[in-house]
């Protein structure tokens, strides 16, 4: 991105992800978004990524109350980095009801949409937005007591400038929190299409390949530099999430959104074999093998985490 600060989990780039290719579809959640993140958003990418969170809910509440625990203080000004369709926020408002956030992300449309939702939830007072490119800084933020950039970072060019910013924005002892996914999550079993076994794990390769050149720090160890930064990592932990049936309401929806996007990404590229791509196209054209319709998928998903502190000192 520097994607412009992209949105939050980016399921399949990547939390909510980050769509295939700049996009959430780490496909952009997926967290990201994933968007182009500058481009106003269209209504999947903001269903898969408010979907992601709802199906990953328990794991999202799990890391608001490592961070509650990790605060050591009231928590009552928090910044959404990259805050998609707010879903983090949302998240973050429920653990600490006393803060408000500020809503950082570079799409007008995934800010208004959030806007609304949090009107609808009755909480348009605890919220203020901010269009802005994470790269670039956090105009007019100032002590504040969290950060959280969830599927966002790996999208700047520069991640030491960027993570200048975010200290430049953090009250002395406050905590950043970096959330990112590995990549696409997985849904299909090996012989998912009988003709074609291993199609996923092939469009995963595929499109990694692609990313490699997009988004060079997707899937990067963020520990280093945040040392580097001057933070003082104080965790760091990998999840490996896994639903099984019988899955949630919105599972097949899911996997519907993250596959279309991948597919979207891959097609005219000549970066897979026309029969997967051919493929891929029947587990979503509506028809007996759409995976809307299907009894055996998983939704596997890696999700890594760092939270560092912020130093006391004079920088």
């Amino acid at each position: 991105m520097t994607h412009p600060a992209p949105h939050h989990p980016g399921p399949s780039e990547p939390h909510g992800t980050s769509a295939p290719g700049h996009d959430h579809c780490h496909g952009h959640a997926p967290g990201e978004g994933h968007h182009a993140h500058g481009a106003d958003p269209d209504s999947g990418l903001a269903d898969m990524l408010d979907l992601d969170a709802e199906l990953f809910a328990e794991h999202l509440a799990d890391l608001t109350g490592r961070l509650a625990r990790l605060a050591g203080r009231a928590v009552t000004h928090i910044v959404d980095l990259g805050a998609g369709t707010g879903t983090g926020t949302f998240a973050l408002l429920r653990r600490f009801p006393t803060a408000r956030v500020t809503a950082v992300d570079s799409s007008p449309g995934m800010l208004a949409r959030m806007v609304g939702t949090a009107r609808a939830r009755g909480l348009g007072d605890r919220v203020r937005i901010l269009e802005a490119d994470a790269a670039t800084g956090l105009p007019g933020v100032a002590d504040a007591d969290l950060v959280w950039a969830s599927a966002s970072l790996h999208h700047v060019d520069d991640p030491a400038a960027a993570l200048a910013g975010v200290r430049a924005a953090l009250r002395p002892g406050g905590l950043l929190a970096v959330a990112e996914l590995d990549g696409l999550p997985h849904f299909l079993p090996e012989d998912a299409v009988a003709d074609r076994p291993g199609l996923e794990v092939r469009c995963r390769e595929a499109l990694t390949a692609l990313h490699g050149a997009q988004v060079p720090h997707l899937g990067a160890d963020w520990g280093t530099p945040l040392t580097a930064a001057g933070f003082a990592v104080e965790y760091e932990g990998t999840d490996r999430l896994e639903l099984r049936a019988p899955l949630p309401a919105g599972a097949g929806r899911y996997a519907h959104l993250v596959l279309s996007r991948v597919r979207g990404a891959l097609a005219d590229r000549g970066r897979i074999d026309p029969a997967d791509l051919a493929a891929l196209g029947h587990l979503l054209d509506g028809g007996p093998q759409d995976v809307r319709h299907r009894d055996d998928l998983l939704v596997r998903s890696t999700r890594r985490t760092w939270i560092a502190r912020c130093p006391t000192g004079t920088p």
